[in-house]
Parts: C-alpha cells; structure tokens; sequence
C-alpha cells in the first residue's frame, strides 16, 4: 500500500480528484497551502498593511510563498503506477512543472470501528 502526496496547481484539484476516482480512490483529503519550491513564482502588486487597512505601494514583489493545493490518499500498490502516469499526463503540458507527487509505503493501514486492515479499507464500497 502506498501514500501519494500530490502538489500541484489549485485549478488542477478537478481533473486530479477525477483521475483519483476513475481508479476507484475511496478517500482523499485535500488542503489550500502556500509554499515555494522549483516552479517559478509571479510578481504581484506589493501590499502594506497597517491595522483594518490595505493599501499597494505601487511596487511589483516576488513572493517568497504562493498558494497551491495538496492532495493525500492511500492506495493499493498496484494502482500506484497507473494513476501516477494518469496525473502526469493529464495535469500540465510543456517544460514548466505543474506539480509534484510524492510516493510513500505504508506498512499497515486499519478501519477504527470495522476492525478491517489492508488493502480492503482503500476502496469505496
């Protein structure tokens, strides 16, 4: 069994949570986070607060952070090679990187309740 840790672009949280669900994902969470790695971030207009009040300074910055989206979900290890390709060729195009996943192994995995484990609590019903 395995973890994928999805980062990518929030716009492409549909197509992901579709691709996840056309290989039978039971479950998945899913987080607006900001973060900065290898893909090339924007300038934007430069904000100063002060107390209730915004204002820009008429400066263009590079922020050190921008928004994203995170996807976590456990799968059957024999799932993990297909849906990982399903996300790599359909989310982004071109040179540019559109995201990352990141996969992990999972040793043991049980349902608080059903008293199921395994593979078996991975799958909608």
């Amino acid at each position: 069994m395995k973890e994928l840790s999805i980062y990518l672009f929030s716009g492409a949280v549909p197509a992901a949570t579709e691709i996840l669900r056309k290989h039978g994902v039971g479950g998945l969470a899913y987080y607006e986070i900001y973060c900065a790695g290898r893909t090339r971030r924007h300038e934007i207009p430069e904000l100063v607060f002060q107390g209730a009040r915004a204002y820009q300074t008429g400066r263009r910055i590079i922020p050190a952070f921008e928004k994203r989206a995170k996807i976590e979900t456990f799968v059957p290890d024999s799932s993990v090679e297909e849906i990982v390709n399903d996300l790599i060729g359909s989310i982004g195009s071109g040179s540019e990187p559109s995201g990352m996943v990141f996969v992990k192994e999972v040793s043991e995995a049980y349902e608080i309740g059903s008293k199921q484990c395994g593979e078996a609590i991975l799958t909608t019903k």
